[in-house]
């Protein structure tokens, strides 16, 4: 008997050691060793470092993911996983790209700019760096439409009390009528004050001049070029919507944060995402009256897509490394995501309107579980086009 746990014993340090052997050769092992004699001998690995370029709407969600995503201690073929994040605008992200910088990961606002780089980038290096339809690559983790925050009173006698399919058209009449608000019998409001951010810095604002074109054509998919540069009545429509707007921001959450701030006496309405009205909707009681969420006949979702670069800095265990960490986001951020900031889950097995939900919360307020249908994202050139063409003729 003595003599058999002696055999095991040795047998047991043989192995111990042989794995501990291994370990120095490959960091495969390093999770079989010992683990006081894997401290206490090994070296650390070095670290897998993936690149991360992200969108600033999601930054304190991404950051209390990130800390839940650490504390797993994530490893992978023996090597922990090291994230490097950079914040920046969606539009300043692709540009970098195309002017070579070099990440691993990229996460703007919306598909509309993973759309727009795949098509630039494919011009400019003869591939394309990014695919939205590959899902092992390019995921979208949370989802917010664009909607409109106005002052309860005022909006009332502009759409009036229900919901309102002529949205954009009755702002573009009220921008442009000289009499302001008085045309509304409302002389002491002065000017109607409509604001959006700039479209060639900001997400929010690229959303809503797409909208306001889709809504303007009739349609709600098949946008082509065509529709943008060979319609006089579009462009004369569009131009007078854009040129009517007092000033162009770069931050969603600045106009929502000032609308809240100064009142109606510097924003009627402001375009914003819903999860940014949702995140200051708190902060608008008892200031200048009610402050209601609105929703245009159609949407564009916001949908915080990561994509790993297909590209030949981006080794396969930064791949495999990207992988995991939007694996877990999706896995373990989305309920987060939406009790602690109001998107809406990519699981749709999540429920909008469970306890503590600020779906129900301020559903007084207009925000609401059901959503109008969303429009077709078009191609990248398209988009490109539209931009282009607000650029040359509104561009501050």
């Amino acid at each position: 008997m003595l003599r058999t746990r002696w055999i095991l014993l040795l047998g047991y340090v043989l192995l111990s050691l042989g794995v501990l052997v291994g370990a120095l050769v490959s960091p495969a092992f390093r999770a079989f060793s010992y683990a006081p004699l894997r401290e206490l001998f090994l070296p650390p690995s070095d670290p897998i470092v993936v690149t991360v370029y992200y969108s600033t709407e999601k930054e304190a969600w991404l950051q209390e993911v990130i800390e839940d995503f650490y504390d797993t201690r994530p490893m992978l073929q023996g090597h922990p996983v090291q994230l490097e994040l950079s914040k920046m605008g969606s539009r300043e992200m692709y540009l970098a790209v195309l002017e070579g910088e070099q990440p691993d990961l990229i996460s703007p606002a919306s598909s509309l700019q993973i759309a727009l780089l795949q098509d630039l980038s494919r011009s400019k290096f003869g591939y394309a760096v990014v695919n939205p339809l590959d899902e092992s690559m390019c995921r979208p983790v949370l989802r917010t439409p664009l909607v409109l925050v106005a002052w309860k009173e005022r909006a009332e006698v502009l759409f009036g009390a229900s919901d309102n399919v002529d949205l954009w058209t009755r702002i573009h009449d009220a921008l442009n009528d000289p009499q302001g608000w008085a045309a509304y019998g409302h002389p002491e409001w002065g000017y109607v004050k409509y604001a959006q951010t700039n479209p060639l810095k900001s997400n929010s604002g690229f959303m809503a001049i797409l909208l306001q074109t889709y809504d303007y054509l009739g349609k709600t998919s098949g946008l082509t070029e065509q529709d943008i540069l060979s319609s006089p009545e579009y462009q004369q429509w569009f131009l007078e919507f854009q040129q009517a707007v007092p000033e162009f921001g770069d931050s969603t959450g600045t106009y929502m944060r000032d609308i809240i701030a100064y009142g109606p006496s510097k924003h009627d309405m402001v375009a914003v995402y819903e999860a940014t009205a949702i995140e200051q909707m708190e902060n608008a009681v008892g200031r200048y009256g009610e402050l209601r969420v609105y929703y245009p006949p159609s949407t564009v979702m916001s949908d915080h897509p990561f994509c790993i670069l297909d590209a030949d800095w981006v080794s396969p265990e930064e791949e495999k490394a990207g992988r995991m960490f939007v694996d877990f986001m999706l896995e373990e951020g989305q309920e987060k995501a939406l009790l602690g900031y109001g998107f809406r889950p990519i699981d749709r097995g999540i429920a909008l309107d469970q306890r503590g939900s600020p779906f129900i919360r301020y559903e007084q307020n207009g925000v609401r579980v059901d959503l109008p249908p969303e429009v077709a994202l078009p191609a990248g050139n398209v988009l490109d086009t539209l931009l282009e063409f607000w650029r040359r003729n509104i561009q501050p």
